[in-house]
This record gives C-alpha cells, structure tokens and sequence, in this order.
C-alpha cells in the first residue's frame, strides 16, 4: 500500500495525443449524420432565393407540396415564436425571409419529406415573383450608395493626431483590400431535433455556442430554455462558422421535430452551405500615416469599411476587433481608427478565427510595407523601430497598457534561428543576376489580446463527478472541433487528481450538464473550461483532504496528492481506495466550478479599458518564389517561433501553430469569394474556391514553441491561448510575395498587392511594377 504505483499516461504539459485522434484516423468518430436515426426521422432542406434583392410577390408551393415524399413546407407563418436568429439585440435576421430577400441564397421556406433527397429536389420547384430592387455587393459600391451600416461603428483615438501629422516629415496615404475566407469546415452545417414530451425537444447541433442555439430554439418555439437541451460531442471543424451560423439549422430542424412530432434532420449540400451561411469580413482600409525619416510612425489615422451583409450578426464586435489590432505590436504616438460595418446584398459575414484580428494587422503591414519601401529600407528595420517598448511607448490605442511585452526577444530569437538577415542578403543577389525567377522574404510579428471583448462571455463552468471505483467525469461548457480542448481539460483534471488520462471519461458537451456557457471562441476555450475544471476538482480535493486527515488521524496539511493517490502523512492510499472510503463515509464527489476572467474590463462609448486579460506573441519568416511570367509562386520555406506561455500540450499547440499558418497562408494567397453582377456567389465549391492541400505545405517548415515563456497572469499552468494567434503568421507569405515582385523595379516602388495575393495579383503587380518603373 506504500508504494507509489506507475501512471503509465501523460498529464498537464506533456505532448499527449488528441483524445479522438485515432478515431478520426479510423473514421469511428461519430459526427451528427453517423447517428443512428430514430424511427420515423423526417429530413428538412431549405429553399434559397435566386435574388440579392427583391421584393416577393407570391410563392407558389403546389408543385413543392405535390412532390414525392413531402409531409409539408415550413414559412415564416409556421413559426410559434420569433422568426429570428440574429445572435445581436437588433433581431435582424429572419429564419425565413418575409416579404423581401436582401442576398442571394437567402431561406425562403424549408422542406420537410421522408429523404434527404426527396426534400432536396423538391425545394427546387416552387414557383418564386420578384420584383427587383437595387443591390450593393461589396465594400465600394456599399460606400457610393450611403454607405449604410448594419451596427454601429466605433472608433478608437489616442493622442493629437493633428499634431502627428504636422511635425511628420513623410506621410503615406492609400488603401488596400483585404478578401474575406469560406470556413469550409469539413462537417457541414448539419443539426438533427429530437421531440420529447411537453415542451421538450433534444437538439444535436454542430455549434460552437450550445447555449446560444438553446436560446433560439427556445425563442423560436414560444418556450422556456429549460426545456431545450442542445449536445455537441465534436464539430468536424468550425473555425468561427459554427459560432453563429448553425442557429438556422437548429431552430428549423426543432421547428419541424415539433410541428410533426418526429425526429428532423437537415444537412445542407456544400454549395448550398457556403451560398448560405457567413463568412469572413472582407475589409477595404483607407489610411493616412505619418513618419519620419528613420520610419518611426507618429501618426495613424484609418477607415476600416467592411462588407457586414445584410445583417449585423457578429459585425460589430468583429470590426471591434479589427481596430482592436490595428496596431498589431506597434506602437502609435496617435493613432484615430474608425470601423465602418456596411450593409450589402450578400450574405450575413461573420465570425472567423481570429474575429477581425488579421484583417486589422494585415492593414498596418501594409503601411509598414510603404514606409520601408519609401525609405529604401527593409521592412524588418521599420517594423523594429516601431515595437511596443516601455514607459510611455506601450499605451494601445484603447489605452490598455501592454505589461508582458516580448515581442523583442521572439522576433530577435527567430531573426537568429532562422538565419534570416544572411538568406535576404543572398535573396538579393540572386534577384539581381535572375531574369524570370524572382525570391522574396520577410518577418512579421503577431500580438495577439486574449479575451472576449464582450466582458461577459468571459466566464466558464464545469461538472465533475468522481465515481466510486474512482473514475471520474467531466463535462464543461467548451465544445471540440478538432483543436484539442478536451484532452487539454482532460490533462488538467487529471493532474489535478493525480491520476492518468484513463481515469478521466470525456463527455459531450451539452446545456443539461453546465448552463450559459460562452461560445467556443476567442481562443479562449481552454483558459475559461480549463480554470472551470480545475476550480471543480480543487472544491473535491478539499473535501478528500478533510475526509483522508480524519481518516488517517493526521494534520490536514500532512495531506498531499500524489502520482496515484494521496500521501496522508506516513501513509500512501490509492486513489479508488481513498474514493471508495469517501462514498462510504458520505463525502460529496461531484462540484461544480466556475470561472470568470479577472482583470478585464471595457467602455465601448470612451473606447477605453483593459479589454484582454494578456497578450499572446509569435513571429514568421517566410521564403518565396515568384515566375514573374505567369504569377505562379511557392513557398520555399517558413520558420516560427510562437509564443503559448507554458504549454498545457506541446503536440496539441504545434498542431495548432502549423494549422493556422496553413489556414491563414489560404485566405491570404488561394481562397478568393467572388460573387457575379448578378449577386450571386460563384466560388462555392471546391472546384472554384481553393483551399490549401497537403502539396500547398512549404517544404521546409520550422515551428518552434518559445520554451522560455511562461504567462505572467496567473491562467491554468501559466498557458497562453494559441487557437487564433497563430493564424496571423501568414501575413510573412504576402510580404515575402510583395519583396519578389518590388524586385522587378529593383525595390524603389511599393507593390501594394491587395488579398488574396493569388497568381493573377502577382503577375498584374510585377507588369504594373514594371510600367511604373518605365515612367
């Protein structure tokens, strides 16, 4: 009984294996549509409109309600509740459009049928009258019809900017277009409503805000939250497309589950998926920035105008955000930046990992790009000259002051590791002596805030229950999507306890076991759920310590838990033997814990607080190829050095940092949206929107964790998040491609590529370059 038994399996801060990685492998993982159907299950599909924007005259259904299969149609009349699924206090987003659709592939009306495909083709025979009205589909024509705006706007000022500008020798104006991003998640919108008795209906959503879909599902139905009950196990990726956009889904398939009193399915088709639901905010920033001659920026003055759609959904707090990084680890003397949510006639944008974020960072690497080009310096220097320091050069433009400032050390270290200033030397002289092939290369910082900005998402709960054999459960209000927390929180509790991974049983998130839980997002998953589990497991250990320094008849402080067990002074117990004793002796084994981050704290009016509770820091070097021929390109090379604080999972976290750069590298390079003059969207499938694939991997790619780091605010195990961070790495990618094509009018003009930098950019940038030099 003395001796400490082995645990053969790995806890907190240790490289463990994602808890469903060999069943994704395996293909045993179950998803939504790999569940058993129960007898009788009805399948929904939705009808979209073929008009950006119109007035409906009449809608004929005769022919939808006579097709094969059909048990009957679903309108905005059939709705007991709200016809709304707008996550914003505006209640602006229909379930089905009434009386006039604002995009093309907006719901009309859904289909319920026996099949999927039953349901599927007869959505397709109603008999729809327009009548057309005016439409803007994008971030210009939206500004040259009145520039509506679909939320408010905000705008954050610190500093004269006037003055700035006056004692400024050189000023920089222009604009640049940043393109949005299909999340292209590989599970689908998908949710499946089971009805129970009374009120009650069971949902299986693919969400990332279980609470949220309760909520509307509820309100939808004319009902109380209590007698909804929403259960995610994994969404096969969400990436921010889940946040939001799966409240349709639900509400209908729960809608029908009700109506027919029988199980409802929906699963839409992927291009059907991408015309309807949200994307990322595609952004055009005009800016007027002042500097000396040494690059040191004194004054910023910038409009952030994005394409919002035709509701608000997210747009606020992700044009927030954008101003929130419009500084990205740069330090203005005075700074004025303005968002500008504008409606258009497309579909409502929405969240997509890193909320606004890269969108705000890639505008100021483009005047950092223009002043480095202006002076003749490389862009490393001016970006350098620029970093947050201390005193009263760590201020942001909301005013929070940055305390854990590393942005120094990381880029030096990488600017070392990476041999980064010999590689540019010898990048330079084969420009020099090469007609067609041209390289670039480049080093980008990231500074990242941690935190909800709306305050009161930053909290989390937990449910934790010890059995008498001694395995233990845990349930907490984050969902999985593939990035990891739930082994994470796993190794939390176990470490926690003491005990091995085995012991812990991962359950499905689900709105019966933890209540108001915040949406998966913000990177914040596995700070909140985290600190929630391990207040629970604390709140347990207090009452063992008590019942084991009884037991044993020594001081509460003799007790400790140790590998397996627990050290009652001279005396080792197993952890079951010490579980089974508690039971018998009326120890209470389960807790709730709860956690809210402290220190946080925003006035949107004043734009001023302390909206993030610390920094995330990351930096890349990127390595490029252009034929400046054909504006094919590849990526010769990456190295990064990211910053987690003190890893809770180093094989999780490298995952992540590899993923988010590939992701981001995507959005920045390949994944165009284009919509056609007639409003709708063409790039809707994988034959015309083009993801990175495996042959898209830079053939050297060097990911390191900063070792060294180690969070100074007190999260679980000292970690930073490390879910949206590392997605803004990519931004070396473009400016390596915007060095090789300068070089073609030897680095005396700024490229200025608008994104996704996609071969056709490349190759109009390198002729335009080009006459430009000519004269």
């Amino acid at each position: 009984m003395n001796k400490h038994p082995t645990i053969s399996r790995s806890t907190l801060h240790e490289p463990t294996r994602h808890d469903s990685g060999p069943k994704h492998v395996s293909g045993s993982a179950e998803y939504i549509d790999d569940m058993i159907e129960p007898a009788g299950t009805m399948h929904a599909y939705l009808a979209l409109s073929t008009k950006p924007h119109a007035e409906i005259v009449a809608i004929d259904y005769a022919a939808v309600k006579a097709a094969p299969g059909v048990i009957g149609v679903l309108t905005a009349e059939d709705i007991p509740g709200e016809n709304d699924v707008s996550p914003s206090h505006k209640h602006d987003e229909p379930i089905f459009a009434a009386g006039k659709v604002h995009f093309w592939g907006q719901p009309l009306f859904a289909v319920i049928a026996e099949t999927r495909d039953q349901a599927r083709r007869a959505a397709h025979l109603a008999k729809v009258k327009y009548k057309d009205l005016p439409f803007a589909l994008d971030v210009r024509a939206a500004q040259a019809a009145g520039g509506q705006l679909v939320t408010e706007p905000l705008k954050l000022e610190r500093g004269d900017v006037a003055a700035g500008f006056e004692k400024s020798p050189r000023r920089v104006k222009g604009s640049v277009t940043i393109g949005g991003q299909d999340h292209f998640y590989l599970e689908g919108q998908i949710a499946m409503a089971v009805p129970g008795e009374d009120e009650d209906v069971t949902v299986y959503s693919s969400t990332q805000h279980p609470s949220e879909v309760q909520l509307m599902v509820a309100h939808v139905l004319n009902s109380q939250q209590h007698a909804v009950t929403v259960n995610v196990r994994r969404m096969g990726g969400g990436f921010g497309g889940k946040e939001t956009q799966g409240n349709l889904f639900a509400v209908v398939a729960a809608i029908a589950a009700k109506k027919w009193n029988r199980a409802c399915k929906i699963r839409p088709d992927r291009d059907d998926d991408m015309t309807a639901t949200g994307k990322r905010h595609d952004f055009v920033v005009d800016y007027d920035v002042g500097y000396d001659e040494t690059g040191k920026i004194q004054a910023v003055d910038a409009v952030y105008g994005a394409r919002a759609g035709f509701s608000s959904d997210l747009s606020g707090p992700v044009t927030d955000r954008a101003l929130f990084h419009a500084d990205n680890a740069y330090w203005y003397p005075a700074v004025r930046v303005r968002s500008e949510p504008l409606y258009t006639n497309t579909v409502s944008n929405t969240a997509f990992r890193g909320f606004g974020g890269p969108q705000g960072m890639m505008a100021c690497e483009r005047w950092i790009e223009d002043i480095a080009y202006d002076l003749g310096r490389d862009p490393l220097d001016i970006r350098k000259a620029n970093f947050y320091g201390t005193d009263s050069e760590n201020v942001t433009p909301y005013h929070q002051v940055v305390e854990d400032n590393v942005i120094h050390r990381v880029v030096d270290e990488l600017e070392q590791s990476s041999d980064y200033q010999a590689r540019r030397k010898a990048i330079l002289e084969y420009n020099a002596g090469s007609a067609i092939l041209k390289k670039g290369i480049a080093l980008t910082p990231v500074k990242f805030g941690i935190s909800f900005t709306a305050t009161w998402y930053n909290q989390a709960g937990a449910l934790v229950h010890i059995y008498k054999d001694g395995s233990i459960h845990l349930s907490h209000g984050g969902t999985e999507m593939g990035q990891g927390l739930y082994i994470k929180v796993a190794q939390v509790l176990a470490d926690a306890f003491c005990v091995g991974l085995d012991a812990i049983k991962i359950m499905a998130t689900s709105t019966g076991k933890v209540p108001n839980t915040s949406a998966t997002a913000a990177s914040s998953g596995s700070d909140l759920n985290g600190m929630a589990a391990w207040d629970a497991a604390n709140q347990i250990k207090a009452r063992l310590v008590t019942h084991a320094a009884k037991l044993y008849q020594c001081d509460e402080a003799a007790v400790e838990f140790v590998r397996g067990g627990v050290q009652a002074g001279e005396q080792f117990v197993e952890f079951a033997e010490l579980i089974a004793s508690a039971y018998l002796n009326r120890v209470q084994l389960s807790a709730a814990g709860f956690y809210q981050t402290p220190k946080i704290h925003w006035d949107r009016a004043t734009g001023r607080g302390h909206p993030f509770y610390y920094f995330a820091y990351g930096a890349s070097v990127s390595e490029v190829t252009i034929d400046t021929l054909t504006g094919e390109y590849v990526v010769d090379r990456v190295d990064i050095l990211h910053d987690v604080g003190r890893s809770l999972n180093p094989a999780i976290d490298i995952g992540q940092v590899e993923g988010g750069f590939v992701q981001g590298m995507g959005w920045l390079t390949t994944e165009e949206l284009v919509w056609d003059d007639k409003g709708q969207l063409r790039t809707k499938a994988p034959s015309t929107y083009k993801i990175p694939v495996a042959s898209d991997v830079p053939p050297i790619f060097n990911v390191r964790l900063a070792e060294w780091s180690v969070n100074k605010e007190p999260t679980i195990g000292r970690s930073k998040a490390v879910g949206e961070p590392p997605f803004m790495l990519a931004m070396s990618v473009v400016e390596a491609l915007s060095m090789a094509v300068a070089s073609v009018a030897d680095y005396k003009i700024a490229p200025r590529l608008d994104t996704p930098v996609t071969p056709e950019r490349v190759l109009m940038g390198c002729e335009r370059l080009k006459r430009e030099a000519r004269g």
